[in-house]
């Protein structure tokens, strides 16, 4: 199992090619919560969200071969691994499944990658995937089950513990790569709370199982939180480093983006504002006196649907 000396390896490593996003404290009472509030802005990372940090690693840390890469995402992932493959010199080939923001999709195309919409859901997606890169040799990015992938994923929590104290630390779910990462960082010592949608609850029914089991994907934060299934080795970390899970609605979810942008005017598509969903809408009650955090782990949404 990883620990903090990997994630603090990884951030080293990286750090030439990632942008150190900024931390705000709020007092309390900000954004309709009576506590103190700290919110990391990892929607301002390159190719827009936390995915950046775990698809440098492992091109970095990895042999590429002349097929280039091949990654599949509901979005985010995809446009990270296209990101640093063209930083990085690489061709990148993503699959991304038919419920892909178009946002999202044009992203990808602008930067350089190969697109392929395949499938209704990232399972499907990822399962062609796979298959091309048998067919081509490319190095495959996966999404969040990777540890190479996850580690970097971590130095955000790293990053923002130097920016911001919290005792609790809320992170959205989809594949668990995030919040896998970041309780390897800082889980020791701080409260590590998993934020999901009723739609998709691919931590919150492992963990009740006691295994990663198999759900049933929908919801609006679906594109980019919408893994079926959590990894095999993201469930270890969170199994062991994970002390709660709770569930937010999609009507939370979008509270919350309409909070952070009339009171911070900031933008976030509905995975990063998940995080803060649980707050706003009492998923997740502090203890008096308890310091909390989250990530706006991501921004890239259509303005045209915003809000």
């Amino acid at each position: 199992m990883i620990g903090p000396k990997d994630v603090e390896a990884a951030w080293r490593l990286i750090k030439p090619y990632i942008r150190r996003t900024p931390s705000i404290e709020l007092v309390a009472g900000s954004l309709g919560f009576a506590g103190p509030l700290a919110l990391k802005l990892e929607s301002l990372q390159v190719s827009g969200s936390f995915k950046g940090r775990g698809a440098f690693h492992k091109l970095l840390s990895s042999t590429v071969p002349a097929a280039g890469i091949i990654a599949a995402s509901g979005g985010n992932h995809g446009a990270a691994a296209a990101y640093a493959a063209r930083t990085l010199g690489h061709r990148a080939e993503i699959f991304v499944p038919t419920i892909a923001s178009p946002a999202k999709v044009a992203r990808l195309k602008a930067y350089g990658a190969v697109v392929h919409q395949v499938g209704a859901v990232y399972a499907e997606a990822r399962a062609a995937s796979e298959t091309r890169a048998a067919e081509t040799g490319a190095l495959m990015v996966a999404a969040y089950d990777d540890p190479g992938v996850f580690v970097g994923a971590g130095s955000v929590a790293l990053e923002f513990a130097e920016q911001a104290a919290f005792d609790t630390l809320l992170v959205a779910v989809g594949g668990g790569g995030l919040i896998a990462g970041c309780a390897a960082a800082i889980g020791q010592g701080t409260k590590i709370v998993a934020v999901e949608t009723e739609g998709t609850p691919t931590l919150h029914a492992a963990l009740k199982a006691g295994q990663p089991v198999e759900v049933a994907i929908s919801g609006v934060a679906a594109d980019a939180l919408g893994a079926s299934r959590i990894g095999t080795p993201n469930f270890a970390v969170a199994q062991k480093l994970v002390r709660q899970s709770v569930l937010v609605t999609d009507d939370a979810v979008r509270a919350a983006q309409r909070t952070l942008w009339e009171e911070l005017r900031v933008i976030a598509e509905p995975a990063g504002a998940t995080g803060l969903a649980a707050l706003l809408s009492g998923a997740y009650v502090p203890a008096p006196g308890e310091r909390v955090a989250t990530l706006v782990c991501g921004a890239n949404t259509d303005l045209k649907t915003f809000g």
